[in-house]
């Protein structure tokens, strides 16, 4: 694995980590990666386990969090990941 793939895959856990957290909206993650919400619903599918992936897309589309926009200043910052 080259670099530039390990830089993608550090971005896309940073991805996952945000969508799965429910205080993130998924206007954050654009705002921060350039990510748009069908393109994160894409990355969760490709990612997670089908029961997972359906766990959350079910929590995620009933919460109005997902869909709120936040300021700049308000940008969550993900956790680093161990061993990356």
């Amino acid at each position: 694995m080259n670099n530039h793939t390990k830089e993608i895959d550090a971005q896309t856990n940073h991805i996952i980590e945000l969508a799965w957290c429910d205080d993130t909206s998924f206007e954050t993650i654009e705002m921060q990666f350039g990510v748009p919400e069908k393109e994160v619903i894409k990355i969760m599918r490709s990612n997670l386990k089908p029961k997972s992936f359906k766990v959350w897309r079910e929590r995620a589309s009933g919460r109005k969090q997902k869909h709120k926009n936040k300021s700049a200043s308000q940008k969550i910052q993900p956790k680093e990941f161990a061993g990356l």
